[in-house]
């Protein structure tokens, strides 16, 4: 997307800054697993949504960032809440309780792939250029891999949470092309926090009509989950996501894709005993090998060594 493209020289600031976003976004599917456990992913989505909010509208307001004035602004910041977040964030909670954390987290770095399709898709600027049309075949070949063609034969509930998972990725993607057509002027912060307060609005009144009023007996380890998936990988995680924007340029942020599946399926191997299906490794292989391409760093440097090669004399 034009102005959301730009690659800057990876200082190792930026480098720590990055993988300390993969840390804690890879970190997110554990604490979803954990406060399953006690709590039904409407529910977790609610506690998320709200205490996000709870944390990002201090810094707003202590930044003293523009606020939204409007009923329009509102509404479309609604829209992004559910399609950034109330969605997204339950579809995947969902899909936890069927499927392994780490074969979640690989489905969801397609998210990547499905973006550039969509971008192409809505807008003429995004043309869908040859080395973009390889990643996006080599991501979706790697996606279909891992789902595999047990997915395709029946609807029990590993396959339905492998949809679920595939239907995030999608809401994420076309929350991208919602955030450039109708967010522009709001500060990033100011717009994050704007979305979970939509996302709020939306799944607490939800949560409550399908699952009943919110437990409030809770074991350790659930609140510390609920802790961590709302304050730290969504409210401290937007934060720390437009300062690595900021110093790394947005370009670099696709990195963060391709590292937060490794250490979602390392912490399910390590915690949660998780043992994944043979060809979730491959599969992953393929989608990183697909959002590398994307990336075009690999790109250019081949082309770079191919026109740094003299052409033979006659």
């Amino acid at each position: 997307m034009p102005g959301m493209t730009s690659q800057k020289t990876m200082t190792n600031a930026a480098w720590a800054q990055l993988g300390l976003l993969a840390l804690i976004w890879g970190g997110s599917f554990l604490s979803v697993r954990v406060a399953l456990d006690q709590v039904g992913p409407l529910w977790i989505v609610s506690h998320r949504a709200v205490w996000a909010a709870a944390v990002l509208w201090p810094v707003v307001l202590i930044r003293r960032l523009p606020l939204p004035r409007t009923w329009r602004l509102w509404a479309v910041l609604a829209v992004m809440g559910a399609l950034n977040n109330a969605i997204p964030f339950g579809l995947l909670a969902w899909g936890q309780q069927h499927v392994e954390t780490g074969l979640i987290a690989i489905l969801n770095a397609a998210t990547a792939i499905f973006g550039v399709l969509f971008a192409a898709i809505f807008f003429a600027d995004e043309r869908l250029t040859a080395r973009k049309a390889v990643g996006v075949a080599l991501g979706f070949s790697g996606w279909c891999w891992v789902i595999g063609p047990s997915a395709l034969s029946g609807f029990d509930p590993g396959a339905l949470g492998q949809v679920a998972a595939i239907g995030a990725t999608v809401s994420y993607a076309l929350a991208g092309v919602w955030a450039r057509k109708m967010m522009g002027g709001l500060p990033p912060l100011t717009a994050s926090a704007g979305m979970v307060t939509g996302a709020a609005l939306i799944m607490v009144p939800l949560a409550w009509s399908v699952e009943g009023a919110p437990r409030l007996d809770l074991a350790p380890a659930t609140i510390a989950g609920l802790a961590y998936v709302s304050v730290g990988s969504t409210a401290l995680a937007y934060i720390l996501y437009y300062r690595v924007i900021a110093v790394a340029g947005s370009g670099n942020v696709l990195l963060v894709t391709l590292m937060v599946a490794p250490v979602a399926i390392l912490l399910g191997v390590v915690v949660l005993d998780e043992t994944l299906p043979a060809r979730a490794y491959p599969g992953f292989a393929l989608l990183a090998c697909g959002l590398a391409v994307l990336d075009g760093r690999i790109w250019r440097r081949l082309r770079r060594g191919t026109r740094a090669v003299p052409a033979p004399r006659p």
